[in-house]
């Protein structure tokens, strides 16, 4: 992709001299110079000068530098985009995982779809879960990651610019302390919460979230509803260490050791499933058409 010995020249830079230059690329000192002294006479340029306290880059030898982070950089760069291009010809569908959007969900339905598309492959793509990571790879779904699996409804959709396929509707929980006096309840009815703070995402979040929170206010003004912007660690620490209340799904049970998931006794749920680019790839679209036919047939 590049010469060599540009290479070697960032190495000898880094190490300040020859003899270190050589220990590290497991070379001789005498091929080290050599490369060295090769490059200068191809670029016709002086890169070092040599001193009795060691190589000292000239003027020339900064420049080229700079320019030389950024081409092996760039290079490694194609050489991923390469692979990746390989890798859609191979049908390889990049799900993100983190511990608020886990794969779990595909794993159990892939027995049931492997019949009608068994040569696509899974590759996993770990990322932390922020807000930001989340805008970004969201807007980008069909870049680095294809599929995300989560909750989400019309409005998360259209604010972060890409597509849901629903695969079930999952109930509103909640997470409490395992220390919380809660905690010893398998199931809770509302009256439970009277009395306790029920941390929230804020209104306009999600429609299904929004008709939780006014039925609460409208029907069981006991419970204090507390906003908050984002679902990331911080939120369930705040949850265990704060005694307080967070609205939940199952699927998050493995967030944090020190909380447990608990149904409560009403009828509010939220579409969970995977979210996608709105122009997905051939096979996203095949992997997502498999999933309708299992679901479909599931509901015969």
């Amino acid at each position: 992709m590049y010469n060599p010995q540009l290479e070697t020249f960032i190495m000898v830079a880094d190490a300040g001299s020859f003899n270190k230059a050589a220990e590290q690329i497991y070379i001789t000192p005498t091929a080290v110079i050599k490369q060295i002294n090769l490059l200068e006479a191809n670029l016709g340029v002086k890169l070092f000068d040599r001193t009795h306290r060691g190589l000292k880059l000239t003027k020339a030898g900064i420049s080229l530098y700079k320019d030389v982070k950024y081409i092996i950089q760039y290079c490694k760069d194609s050489v991923i985009r390469a692979q990746n291009a390989m890798q859609e010809d191979t049908q390889i569908l990049r799900i993100g995982s983190s511990p608020l959007t886990p794969a779990q969900i595909l794993l159990e339905l892939w027995p049931k779809i492997q019949a009608y598309c068994s040569d696509i492959k899974f590759q996993i793509i770990p990322f932390e879960n922020t807000e930001e990571n989340a805008r970004e790879i969201l807007k980008n779904l069909g870049n680095r990651i294809d599929v995300v699996a989560g909750i989400f409804d019309d409005t998360m959709l259209n604010l972060r610019n890409c597509d849901g396929f629903e695969i079930k509707k999952v109930p509103l929980c909640v997470a409490v302390s395992i220390h919380h006096p809660l905690a010893a309840k398998r199931k809770l009815a509302v009256s439970d919460l009277y009395g306790q703070s029920l941390l929230l995402m804020h209104r306009g979040w999600s429609c299904y979230v929004d008709d939780l929170r006014d039925d609460i206010w409208q029907h069981h003004n006991q419970i204090q509803i507390k906003d908050f912007d984002f679902y990331d660690v911080n939120i369930f620490n705040r949850c265990e260490n704060g005694n307080e209340i967070l609205m939940a799904i199952e699927a998050w049970s493995v967030v944090h050791p020190l909380l447990k998931i608990i149904p409560v006794d009403w009828d509010h749920s939220i579409p969970y499933g995977l979210l996608h680019s709105p122009q997905p790839s051939p096979t996203v679209k095949k992997f997502l058409d498999a999933i309708q036919k299992v679901i479909q047939q599931d509901k015969e």
